[in-house]
């Protein structure tokens, strides 16, 4: 197996309720990007409840799935990186939980390359279906 992984993103996390913005390169989707932006554009997750308990379901979710490690978890926030099989590239993919409009925004991002083939869009609305379950 190759390892790809690049370095790890400086600008991850919440900053005034929002997640970093989405870059010009088609690797990228987030539920913040504006609804416009159809290639960066993914519809947020709703849920009932509380963000920590929305979060704790995600985080069993996300330990289902293959080469996922969780970096950093928080009542409200979570963020994972997925390294991919065969050329051990990573995405970072990150997760708040509004919970003034119960609201579970996404964001999901390669490291290197331009494209990703769908991956990222893929990966979130695979997570998106368990997450609705």
């Amino acid at each position: 197996m190759f390892k790809f992984s690049g370095t790890r993103p400086s600008n991850l996390g919440v900053k005034d309720g929002k997640l970093a913005p989405v870059p010009s390169s088609p690797n990228c989707v987030s539920s913040q990007a504006a609804p416009a932006d159809a290639e960066h554009y993914i519809e947020p997750l709703k849920f009932s409840g509380s963000g920590g308990e929305a979060i704790a379901q995600l985080r069993s979710i996300l330990q289902t799935l293959e080469r996922t490690e969780i970096i950093t978890e928080n009542p409200n926030y979570l963020y994972a990186e997925f390294t991919t099989k065969l050329m051990g590239y990573v995405d970072d993919v990150e997760f708040y939980a509004d919970d003034a409009t119960q609201t579970l925004h996404v964001r999901s991002a390669s490291r290197l390359g331009k494209s990703d083939l769908g991956l990222n869009r893929k990966r979130l609305d695979a997570i998106r279906a368990k997450f609705s379950a």
